[in-house]
């Protein structure tokens, strides 16, 4: 915020000192709004359930589903009969899960991702249908993993930290926080987040920018069901910071923000890091033109920490974070959806695949503030129910399609 200048004080009153005292005190009112000013910062008092899907969303989807009304009873009805929610899943806990890049090798890597989108899911279902059968289960999964893990290992260790970490306070929001029912462990969970997960995905990484928005995720989910606000603070500041070097808009002049610890301090050493691209437009993401799966992750974890702080009363979604999320979201489903690339555009061929990430930040732009989202709109409906990405994306037609809360 700029300064105001001062003028002389010349007599007992200055109709230009009332001004400015009254333009002062409405930009402290101002800043002093959810939403304004260090948007990073952590609330006062974190709200329960806040991991991305607050109560209010839940209790809307709730009497959708009763209703039979659609899209949410589809969403539901593909939910409960996935994988995920099945009664009879047993869990694959181990001591050390090992991940090499694309998860090669791959010790444990997809048990630990699937069996905590399955405590989601089956937490998810406990709340929509109160059936203490899907609580305990997700109570099940959750005390086999923290009974057992001690660490990640190789080089996608941070990756499969942030994936996992991602999902699990997602499960753990509900039943801590809407179930009545005993879960005993619940410390020892809550010691396996703070002691195996958090110490890795604080730290964020310097990797492809996937890697740390969904880290940061992980990072930020964990701190909202821990109550740990310094945390929270640390991961929102980098978030912020992350996002501004993923998603270029024009504003940011001729070449896009960077990650200061990178080093990307000149104009071929950005161009590499985008994958060779080197025409800069509104609503290109740092992976674009490596392909729109690796991009979905980003836009998806991005949608995500807007969320979860939109729930917590800091709405990201008025500042630049929703900006880029809403461009990019317009740029990459345009070719998702069959748009022929030009040729400044990753050498006019781009590898398809986004995946079920549109849900969230559609219905915050669109629905909620009114943007139009044509490309967002064609491809959201086109895709519907979306299912899971069997990473860390999951049910997001069910939980923020069209959800006006």
């Amino acid at each position: 915020m700029e300064a105001f200048s001062r003028r002389p004080h010349r007599g007992r009153s200055s109709p230009h000192l009332l001004v400015a005292a009254t333009l002062v005190a409405l930009v402290a009112t101002l800043l002093a709004r959810p939403g304004a000013g260090r948007a990073e910062a952590a609330p006062a008092a974190f709200t329960h359930p806040g991991v991305t899907v607050s109560q209010s969303q839940l209790d809307f989807v709730r009497g959708k589903v009763q209703a039979g009304a659609q899209p949410w009873k589809g969403a539901f009805d593909q939910m409960m009969a996935s994988k995920y929610a099945d009664l009879n899943r047993t869990p694959k806990p181990r001591a050390t899960v090992e991940c090499g890049s694309y998860s090669n090798p791959n010790y444990g890597c997809t048990d630990e991702r699937e069996d905590a989108i399955a405590a989601y899911t089956d937490a998810l279902a406990w709340y929509l249908t109160r059936d203490e059968r899907y609580a305990q289960k997700a109570i099940q999964l959750m005390d086999a993993w923290s009974g057992t893990i001690q660490n990640h290992t190789n080089s996608n260790a941070p990756l499969q930290t942030g994936w996992a970490g991602s999902s699990w306070p997602k499960a753990a929001e509900l039943i801590k926080h809407t179930y009545t029912g005993t879960w005993t462990q619940r410390a020892r969970f809550d010691t396996m987040l703070r002691q195996v997960y958090l110490p890795v995905v604080i730290k964020g990484s310097n990797s492809n920018g996937n890697w740390e928005l969904t880290i940061l995720e992980a990072a930020i989910g964990i701190s909202v069901y821990l109550d740990d606000k310094s945390s929270y603070d640390t991961a929102m500041a980098k978030f912020r910071t992350r996002t501004a070097a993923y998603v270029y808009l024009s504003s940011d002049g001729d070449l896009p923000k960077t990650v200061p610890s990178q080093n990307l301090d000149t104009r071929q050493k950005i161009i590499n890091y985008w994958q060779g691209q080197s025409t800069f437009v509104t609503g290109l993401t740092q992976e674009t033109c490596r392909d729109f799966t690796h991009t979905g992750y980003g836009i998806s974890s991005i949608s995500h920490v807007a969320e979860t702080s939109r729930i917590q009363g800091a709405d990201l979604y008025g500042t630049d974070v929703g900006e880029r999320l809403r461009q990019a979201l317009g740029f990459q489903p345009k070719y998702e959806l069959g748009e022929a690339p030009p040729s400044w555009l990753c050498g006019g061929s781009v590898n398809r695949g986004l995946g079920p990430v549109t849900e969230m930040g559609y219905n915050a732009l669109h629905n909620r503030l009114g943007i139009a989202m044509t490309n967002t709109q064609r491809l959201t409906e086109q895709q519907r129910p979306a299912g899971s990405n069997n990473l860390f994306v999951a049910w997001e037609t069910l939980t923020h399609g069209d959800n006006p809360n």
